[in-house]
């Protein structure tokens, strides 16, 4: 954000350093030392490696593999097969260089940044579901137009490789530079600036943190970069890394040179062979596989989304030390330093994403390390500045954690920190009320919205009644207290009653004094993230230095995300962001004082404001949510997400809160709760033209606070009609909601669901209601004209 100083760190010449030699011996002696998981292995079906080449055999733990890769094309697939079966890792590969239209969609970078409105989101919503592609190219995409001369001298590093049990992580250049080893040293034009700048990378088996790289020559010549960590070793700092550099011409390797880490320094450290390498990949893969095992996954039409979700969750076994340990960052100090370990966003962001994809394993390793690390006996977290509404936040993630896992044993061993953690809130809102009746902030919860307001000279500008401080208080304590009588102790019921009881009163208090301070002279209407503001955010940040209204980004998305308003307030909350400078491309900006050079893309905590757009029926603002983070918060093909974001080609500051977004945006899109816990939604968000793409698209054994949910569907074009089925939870929501968009221009005709009629519903009338015994399959059909 605006408060960090992004510190670019390239990277100065490396020299070797003396160790231990390396060999195929040792590789096998490391194998034996730790045993790995092995691959899971698929059937070899008939002509599968027709046109692939061969690579080379090795025996490994008493299995004879043979390794073939499809070199006809930059994005061919890997495979290893023996007696049993084969492995596939395959390839895909996005331009990592800007679109050949021009950006802005022919505007000027000034009006794009220096307008109220967000014209690009404007722009794109013009007929609806943006489209991917027009999304895509919008702008120069992250890292795309990076200049040695702006960082020192030096490339940034774009990616980073690392292990579930190092302490620390390898960066990566754009050209496949790791800071060991560098691959110049086997063909010297990888240093060349026009090659490096019109890569194309991507992730090995679409997914696990292996980073590949194509930089093509000309139309039949490219390089082949893979990079990974070597999974066996057994350092405790040290990232060991596999570098596979390729020259490929015509669908042929005409040199390829493997190395482990190191250059040569011969006699005593060698280079490695290509049985090396490829026993070190079929480690890294079947170690990787097991990481993510009972994972939830996707089926849809574009496989790389569910792809993006997964890479989230092995990125923060990577960044984490220990696959547990809170890091906000990686590599570089800002922020891999301890004075960000005990970050609350970090620690939410992680603990909701494990949670919606069903890793409950994680989240529950991930949430009592939390409390057992970083939350002290009274409730405050082990680090400067907490944020108030985090506190309400983490309430309610204490709730959703015991609906969707059951584990009231974990709780009820933190049961004296959750309920400091309230009691925290309940001091401030008391404090609150005894200001006079007619102060702007009576009745609302003062404190830091923004941990950062602690480390300037004068932090009490920013102890303030922000809305979102009593909005996630108030979700927090109504979503804790019906859950509490199974964590808490003797006096639980009481409890419970007094949160709730307080929770209604924050929730009053929070709409009564919106509605009062409502700017109807302004369009769109504006309110302000508090009370008794004249100014807009932009004009406050402009004219006062420093400014109460600063970090307004994270006060609007969290009081959308605590859900505590009705619509018609919600609607003009998001309405006055968008409206007037709030967003650019349709995600909440990193909000700073207008400049004709910027319009930054927030790229962590802003989901509480898509998650209301969501709520409101708001489909495709919310994909266009979806696409930008993807394509303009992310690196392309390697998934870097930054902190924040430009739209003018430069390379963020990665931040870990930031992954974790596409996750909880794709559960979402499939599977939605409300915030009450009545009513449960399938299919809300489907982009129109997946149905139209006649693709299977469903998700399997979601976890929702009623069990686990499922649901299937397919549409066929020719007949014009759309089959599937939904597998209900064992509990009872009041009500299921199945949508089903349909691409433009197309609407329903009618709809069964397990073979009675069903009244179509909603605002585009395209949701049916489904009923059906819990814990059942039900049927669903439909036609469309």
């Amino acid at each position: 954000m605006d408060r960090r100083r992004f510190l670019q760190h390239g990277l100065t010449a490396t020299t070797a350093v003396a160790g231990v030699g390396f060999s195929a011996d040792s590789v096998a002696a490391s194998a034996a030392i730790a045993k790995l998981p092995k691959p899971v292995l698929r059937p070899l079906a008939e002509g599968a490696l027709l046109g692939h080449t061969r690579l080379c055999a090795f025996r490994e733990e008493g299995a004879d593999w043979t390794v073939y890769e499809d070199l006809r094309t930059p994005d061919g697939a890997i495979s290893f097969v023996c007696a049993d079966g084969m492995v596939t890792l395959g390839k895909r590969t996005e331009a990592a260089f800007p679109s050949d239209k021009p950006p802005y969609f022919g505007m000027k970078l000034a009006d794009v940044a220096l307008a109220d409105a967000d014209l690009l989101a404007n722009h794109l919503l013009r007929n609806g579901d943006p489209s991917v592609e027009e999304v895509r190219d919008a702008a120069p995409p992250p890292a795309s137009l990076l200049d040695p001369k702006d960082h020192d001298g030096r490339w940034p590093w774009t990616t980073f490789v690392g292990t579930r049990e190092a302490i620390d992580t390898m960066p990566i250049l754009p050209n496949g530079r790791s800071r060991t080893w560098r691959p110049e040293h086997a063909f010297a034009e990888l240093g060349e600036v026009a090659l490096i700048k019109r890569r194309h990378e991507g992730l090995l088996g679409g997914w696990m943190p292996a980073v590949h790289k194509v930089m093509p020559v000309s139309a039949n010549r490219h390089y082949d970069l893979l990079i990974f960590a070597d999974v066996r070793a057994e350092d405790r700092f040290i990232v060991q890394t596999w570098h596979r550099t390729v020259l490929v011409e015509n669908g042929k390797a005409l040199k390829t040179v493997y190395t482990h880490s190191y250059p040569d320094y011969l006699p005593r450290r060698g280079g490695a062979t290509a049985e090396d390498f490829y026993r070190g990949l079929l480690a890294f893969a079947g170690y990787w596989q097991d990481l993510l095992a009972g994972t939830v996954e996707a089926s849809l039409p574009d496989p790389s989304w569910n792809d993006m979700a997964r890479f989230a969750f092995a990125r923060e076994l990577v960044v984490r030390p220990g696959g547990t340990y809170p890091k906000y960052g990686a590599v570089d100090r800002d922020y891999y330093g301890n004075e960000y370990d005990g970050f609350q966003d970090t620690f939410t962001s992680s603990l909701y994403a494990n949670l919606e994809w069903g890793r409950f394993d994680q989240a529950a390793a991930v949430l009592d390390g939390y409390f057992t690390d970083f939350v002290q006996p009274d409730g405050m977290p082990n680090m400067r500045g907490p944020e108030t509404g985090q506190f309400g936040l983490i309430l309610s993630l204490m709730a959703r954690y015991l609906h969707y896992t059951g584990d009231a044993p974990l709780l009820r061993k933190h049961r004296g920190k959750i309920e400091a953690t309230a009691q925290i809130l309940e001091e401030l809102h008391d404090q609150s009320l005894a200001l006079p009746s007619d102060a702007p902030g009576h009745g609302l919860i003062h404190g830091w919205n923004e941990s950062d307001a602690c480390l300037f000279p004068d932090p009490t500008l920013w102890w303030k009644p922000y809305y979102a401080n009593s909005a996630l208080a108030a979700r927090g304590l109504a979503d804790i207290a019906p859950v509490w009588t199974h964590i808490g102790g003797a006096d639980a019921p009481a409890t419970a009653r007094r949160w709730n009881q307080r929770s209604q009163r924050l929730t009053a208090q929070t709409e009564r004094t919106l509605r009062a301070n409502v700017r109807r002279d302004l369009k769109p209407p504006y309110i302000g993230p508090l009370p008794g503001v004249k100014l807009t955010f932009r004009q406050s940040l402009l004219q006062e230095n420093p400014s109460e209204q600063g970090w307004p980004h994270r006060a609007y998305a969290e009081l959308l995300q605590a859900d505590v308003l009705p619509d018609d307030l919600a609607n003009l909350v998001i309405d006055c962001v968008r409206g007037h400078g709030g967003t650019s491309l349709g995600v909440v900006a990193n909000i700073a004082p207008p400049s004709k050079d910027a319009r930054d893309l927030l790229g962590f905590i802003s989901y509480g404001y898509a998650q209301q757009l969501l709520r409101l029926d708001r489909i495709e603002e919310y994909l266009l949510f979806l696409y930008a983070h993807r394509y303009h918060v992310h690196t392309r093909g390697g998934w870097t997400a930054g902190e924040v974001s430009g739209i003018t080609g430069g390379m963020p500051l990665f931040c870990m809160p930031a992954q974790s977004t596409i996750p909880l945006l794709l559960r979402w899109m499939l599977v939605f709760e409300d915030s009450a816990g009545e009513q449960l939604f399938l299919a809300r968000a489907l982009p129109r033209e997946w149905l139209g793409s006649g693709e299977t698209i469903g998700i399997s054994a979601a976890p929702t606070r009623w069990g686990k949910v499922g649901f299937q569907l397919r549409a066929n074009a020719q007949v014009q009609r759309i089959e599937g089925h939904v597998d209900l939870p064992s509990g009872a929501p009041d009500s299921i909601w199945l949508s089903l968009r349909l691409p433009a221009g197309k609407r329903l005709l009618g709809a069964t669901v397990d073979g009675k009629e069903a009244a179509l519903a909603g605002r585009n009338s395209d949701a049916l209601r489904i009923a059906g015994r819990a814990g059942t399959r039900v049927a669903v059909q439909a036609t469309y004209v």
